[in-house]
């Protein structure tokens, strides 16, 4: 018997222990949470004391009783047990608790300042949040609330069993599964992409294929490179080569990097972790996202030994929040940080918010009053509540008195800007419109590219040029690098890659990549990415009147 009740005990205190377990992020897992169900049958009229080396866990009275008169479970150590029925009770804007992770929060005085509006929240009010927190946050996201509004951990015993509902959707992703190709059979970017929209949620595919307003530039970022064309030289010996390189003094395989993009677990359950995982495999910088789902510590522990990464950073409207984050940037040692500027201010990402108000209509508040309730928020608009909008040329002082690893000013969109960014003191420029996300109509990154090409060539020697936007293709990446950029960034394929195959899918992206990239340069005469030259790569048609580029040979 006694063997028996310590069993008993030990599953019991399991369950009050946060899991990060407990929900499967996948759209297509069942969804739900059964705490102690086992357990609970073995409770009924009794008052149980186990004893323990660190203390008792008391279990009071009669479960049997009126809710309202139950007595609340007690941990030796004095803490109580929040019942699941008082938790219920505070559910309005101006009394609302949530539980996250098993443990329940006082987020009233929060609920007004989320960066996703307060719906999200009422939402959940008085309810168990966590399988919509997780893939949005961070472990640590929850250090910002104080200790009082930390009301206390949830008792398992008290929280009903729910059913396992599976939604249409999960029908939907759990078919679409069954036929899923083996990651070797995936052969271009594009069928990650192909595949991602039939595996995907909605709101995962919703907020990673978004854009800005109509998506002309989305769209353009693509488009774009079909305009420039390779000029290949014969009769050069290819038969060794290799594609390895490096720019701001980060040794890489291929010429390559992941671009900052956020939110990864909403396709997988390890999020970033895949992203580093695979960059460390390929041998790839990964660029981690400041709105990354994974802690930065997690991903940190995620690397592989001497691998590099870069931190990309937006400063925050509190510049004392963002010293205390690059002072912790600054001992973790990344290869170099990437201060964000190409988001000034939040734009309409049409798809995304969409998305939302599908899944999350407008709901009333059940406080009452007169306060309209804002229409929910997408993914995108949720996350950037914190970043400043008055950002200067001066920051890029701030940052550099704060870090001293070298900065890449990420953003850029205009030749002019790139010159003020030599002069400001960085030592690289990203050449984005932040995937087509921000200003609908900005130009395609590699016609500014060609522009800097054409026109400040001399720019090239005083600062590295990095550019992401629309790749798809090595070629895209060999024309990039033939016009001058030191390595290419990719994004959504990484994020479509990781949704439909995890860490596997992540590393198939870099091997063909790095098969395409070393196919074209091979064929246009090059072994090595040094001997990319402008003369490879131009508008396409003859290069005669006003197609011809400045740098073009003479003939």
């Amino acid at each position: 018997m006694q063997s028996g009740l310590h069993s008993f005990r030990r599953t019991l205190l399991r369950s009050l222990r946060p899991s990060h377990k407990v929900y499967s992020t996948y759209a297509h897992a069942k969804r739900s949470w059964v705490l102690a169900g086992t357990t609970a049958v073995a409770v009924s009229s009794l008052a149980l004391v186990f004893s323990a080396g660190f203390g008792n866990l008391i279990l009071l009275e009669d479960e049997t009783r009126n809710l309202d008169q139950q007595k609340r479970t007690v941990l030796a150590g004095g803490q109580e047990l929040i019942p699941y029925d008082e938790v219920q009770k505070h559910a309005t804007r101006g009394d609302c608790w949530v539980i996250i992770d098993g443990m329940v929060y006082d987020v009233t005085d929060f609920v007004s300042q989320h960066p996703g509006g307060a719906e999200v929240i009422l939402r959940n009010a008085g309810k168990d949040a966590t399988r919509i927190f997780k893939p949005l946050h961070p472990p640590d996201a929850l250090d910002i609330l104080d200790e009082s509004q930390r009301v206390g951990p949830i008792d398992p015993l008290s929280v009903p069993a729910l059913e396992e509902v599976e939604t249409e959707e999960d029908k939907r992703i759990k078919e679409a599964r069954k036929s899923l190709p083996p990651v070797d059979a995936m052969l271009l970017l594009q069928d990650f992409e192909d595949w991602g929209q039939r595996i995907l949620s909605g709101t995962a595919w919703a907020y990673y294929r978004s854009a800005a307003d109509s998506e002309n530039t989305f769209h353009e970022n693509r488009d774009a490179f079909r305009r420039y064309w390779l000029r290949p030289r014969i009769l050069r010996k290819v038969g060794h080569g290799d594609t390895k390189t490096s720019f701001l003094g980060i040794d890489t395989e291929t010429p390559i990097f992941i671009s900052p993009a956020a939110m990864a677990k909403l396709g997988h359950p390890l999020g970033e972790v895949n992203l580093t995982r695979g960059a460390g495999k390929a041998g790839i910088v990964q660029a981690i996202s400041a709105n990354a789902s994974c802690g930065l510590d997690e991903i940190m522990e995620a690397r592989e030994e001497g691998q590099k990464v870069i931190y990309q950073i937006y400063l925050n409207k509190d510049r004392k929040a963002s010293e205390i984050l690059l002072q912790k940037v600054e001992k973790l040692k990344p290869a170099a940080v990437m201060f964000t500027v190409d988001v000034p201010w939040q734009s309409k990402r049409t798809m995304d918010t969409r998305a939302k108000n599908t899944v999350n209509p407008p709901i009333k508040d059940t406080a009452g009053g007169d306060k309209k309730s804002r229409a929910p928020l997408g993914v995108s608009e949720a996350i950037g509540g914190y970043q400043d909008r008055d950002l200067s040329w001066e920051d890029i002082a701030f940052i550099r008195r704060c870090i001293s690893v070298p900065i890449i000013v990420k953003g850029v969109q205009s030749v002019e800007d790139i010159e003020l960014c030599v002069k400001a003191g960085a030592e690289g420029v990203l050449i984005s419109n932040h995937g087509g996300r921000s200003c609908d109509y900005a130009p395609a990154p590699i016609d500014i590219l060609y522009e800097l090409r054409c026109h400040r060539p001399d720019l090239f020697n005083q600062i590295d040029v990095l550019i992401d936007g629309g790749v798809r293709t090595g070629a895209d990446v060999v024309k990039a690098l033939a016009l001058g950029a030191k390595a290419v960034g990719v994004g959504r394929p990484f994020l479509y890659a990781n949704g439909t195959h995890g860490q596997e899918g992540v590393e198939r992206v870099c091997e063909i990549l790095q098969e395409e990239i070393t196919n074209t340069m091979r064929n246009a005469g090059a072994t090595k990415v040094s001997e990319l030259v402008p003369e490879m790569c131009g508008l396409a048609g003859p290069w005669v009147g006003g197609n011809r580029p400045p740098y073009a040979p003479k003939i």
